[in-house]
C-alpha cells in the first residue's frame, strides 16, 4: 500500500527517495493546472509542521534554492494559499504527519542552493492571454500576439513578437495583483525599457488577464527551458543507525495507535532499515 496522506486539495505520496505530489479532490487552480509532481529528496531543504485553522494542522516543505522552476520564477510572490509545498491536514492527522514530517527531515542531503532544477518543469507545449497579447510557449520559441485593444503603441509598432529559447537569459514574473503585473522575457545583449508595458519581451497581466495558475506554469516552463549549466547531482542520503531507531520506534506509535496496520509497520520498518 502506498503511504500517502491527503487534504482537500491535494495529496502526498511518501516514497523511497521522493514526495509525490498530485491534486486532491478540491484543488486550486494552480495546483489543479501543475498536476502531478515528484520531488526528489535531494531538493528539500526543510519541513514543518504547524497548528492550523479551523482544527487543522499544515505540513510544508521547503526546497532548496533553484531547485524548482516554478518556485523559482515565483520569488516568493506566492500567497500561502498557492503555496503548491503545503497539505493542510484535519488535526486528528497530526500524529501521522509529525511521522511523515521526521521521515522527510531524515532524508534531507543539503539545504545549499542547487545548480539545475531537481523539480521537472510544467510540460509543453503552454499558453495563456495577457491584458495585451496572446503568449505561446512550444518548448523552443516564445511568441506574442498582440491585441489592438491592449497592446501599447510601442508594441503594437513593433509587431507579434517570436524570441527563441537559446537568446535568453532568464523569466521576470510580477504576480497579478488587481490590475497589474508582467511576464517580462529577459534578452540576451539587448537592453529593455524600464516599462514593461513598452517592452515587446514582456505582456501585461490585469483584470483576470495572465492569472496566476495560467502565467506562472508558462512561466516556469521558459525557465527552465533556457540553457543553463549543470552541475553534480547530490548523493543519496544515508542514515544513522539512531536516527532509523528513532523512526522506527515512531512507527511502533503509529500502529499501537491503529494508524499503521501491522502489515505496513514491517514494511515500512524494513524499508528504514534499507536506508542504513
Amino acid at each position: 500500500m502506498e503511504d500517502v496522506l491527503a487534504g482537500p486539495e491535494v495529496i502526498w505520496g511518501f516514497e523511497r527517495d521522493a514526495l509525490r505530489i498530485r491534486p486532491g479532490s478540491k484543488p486550486n487552480k494552480l495546483l489543479a493546472e501543475l498536476g502531478e509532481r515528484v520531488v526528489p529528496h535531494s531538493a528539500i531543504a526543510d519541513v514543518s509542521l504547524e497548528p492550523g485553522r479551523r482544527g487543522t494542522v499544515v505540513l510544508r516543505v521547503t526546497l532548496r534554492r533553484g531547485a524548482d522552476p516554478v518556485t523559482s520564477v515565483a520569488a516568493g510572490q506566492l500567497a500561502e494559499a498557492l503555496d503548491p509545498y503545503r497539505l493542510v491536514l484535519p488535526a486528528d492527522k497530526e500524529t501521522l504527519a509529525d511521522y511523515y514530517a521526521d521521515e522527510l527531515r531524515s532524508a534531507i542531503t543539503s539545504r545549499e542552493p542547487v545548480e539545475h532544477f531537481l523539480v521537472a518543469a510544467p510540460p509543453v507545449p503552454r499558453s495563456f492571454k495577457a491584458w495585451d497579447g496572446a503568449a505561446t510557449f512550444d518548448g523552443e520559441h516564445v511568441t506574442f500576439t498582440w491585441f489592438w485593444s491592449g497592446a501599447s503603441t510601442a508594441k503594437y509598432s513593433a509587431g507579434d513578437q517570436r524570441f527563441r529559447v537559446a537568446d535568453l537569459e532568464g523569466v521576470e514574473w510580477h504576480a497579478p495583483i488587481r490590475a497589474s503585473g508582467s511576464l517580462r522575457l529577459k534578452v540576451r545583449d539587448r537592453v529593455a525599457p524600464s516599462d514593461p508595458n513598452d517592452d515587446p519581451a514582456s505582456v501585461m497581466f490585469g483584470l483576470g488577464w495572465g492569472a496566476t495558475h495560467k502565467s506562472l506554469p508558462f512561466a516556469a516552463a521558459v525557465l527552465a527551458a533556457i540553457p543553463a549549466g549543470g552541475g553534480p547531482k547530490p548523493l543519496a542520503a544515508r542514515h544513522t543507525a539512531a536516527e532509523i531507531t528513532e523512526l522506527i520506534a515512531k512507527l511502533g506509535e503509529l500502529r499501537d495507535a491503529g494508524l499503521l496496520s501491522p502489515e505496513e509497520f514491517q514494511a515500512k520498518k524494513a524499508e528504514l532499515l534499507s536506508r542504513m
